[in-house]
């Protein structure tokens, strides 16, 4: 049998740790809703991109080169192919703000580099109208994906792609 007031300091520390715990427990918490809030795991089920698991970082900067996922625009080409909630879209980012946009031949060039080639239809057989050309306006980007499908900025139903739409950026896990 032990003592009263070894008994006390028995129970004390234990409610000392079990609040300790608590403690931790809840800050742990809190630093990882916080950190959910910037960042999040992808997993791609497209074939545009090589990569089947990204690690996205909302509010990143985003830069020539990068992979960025974004919300793509609501069109009737989209539905048909996506149904009418589609996922998240992720593609390389080919033109920046500022950089010249043209395109010959279905060929679009981003500052005088190709960087991608437009199909003349969809892969069920709808014509596929061209996307933008000129200077990426401030903001947005051009983006384009290596797959021969890929539905990106060279099409007129995603064209750039701007601030509001972008999720954040992306880099490949897996």
């Amino acid at each position: 049998m032990l003592p009263a007031d070894r008994l006390i300091r028995s129970a004390s520390a234990r409610r000392l740790v079990l609040w300790g715990g608590l403690g931790a427990g809840a800050l742990a918490l809190s630093s990882l809703a916080a950190f959910a809030q910037g960042h999040a795991l992808m997993i791609n089920v497209s074939p545009s991109l090589p990569y089947w698991a990204l690690w996205v970082t909302r509010g990143a900067a985003v830069h020539r080169g990068d992979i960025i996922l974004f919300d793509p625009p609501a069109s009737s080409l989209l539905v048909k192919h996506f149904g009418a909630a589609p996922k998240p879209f992720g593609k390389r980012v080919s033109g920046v703000p500022g950089d010249i946009v043209t395109e010959r031949d279905r060929t679009y060039f981003v500052n005088g580099q190709a960087v991608a080639k437009a199909k003349l239809t969809s892969r069920l057989g709808e014509p596929l109208a061209l996307g933008p050309t000129g200077r990426v306006p401030q903001g947005c980007y051009f983006v384009t994906s290596e797959h021969k499908d890929g539905f990106d900025s060279r099409y007129a139903a995603i064209g750039w792609i701007c601030g509001p739409r972008i999720l954040g950026v992306g880099r490949p896990i897996l």
